[in-house]
């Protein structure tokens, strides 16, 4: 596996309206990695983002999906890339993320 650094971790975060009703339960979504495992990303939060601390991470690997276009030849299929969701759970005693005050 290649060497990740926690602030290659965290892509971006996840904002939709499903996202945005479970940070009432302090979970917040990213996409992150696809070679990042659970402890990786755990460590990456606590880092980034002082004051919190994660109680618990969940993770889905997501496949590309097929895209085609029109070519001169015929239609091309091809696939985009792949990405992986982490849901993280804060503890109750935990600071809030700040990226996602204000949205």
């Amino acid at each position: 596996m290649a060497d990740i650094k926690y602030y290659d971790v965290i892509l971006k975060p996840v904002v939709t309206e499903k996202s945005m009703n479970a940070m009432a339960e302090k979970k917040y979504t990213f996409l992150v990695h696809p070679d990042a495992n659970k402890v990786m990303i755990a460590e990456a939060v606590e880092k980034m983002f002082p004051g919190t601390k994660v109680a618990s991470v969940n993770t889905m690997n997501l496949d590309g999906k097929t895209r085609r276009r029109s070519s001169i030849r015929g239609v091309i299929f091809g696939k985009t890339a792949k990405m992986k969701k982490a849901i993280v759970k804060l503890t109750e005693d935990s600071a809030e993320i700040e990226v996602f005050q204000g949205l």
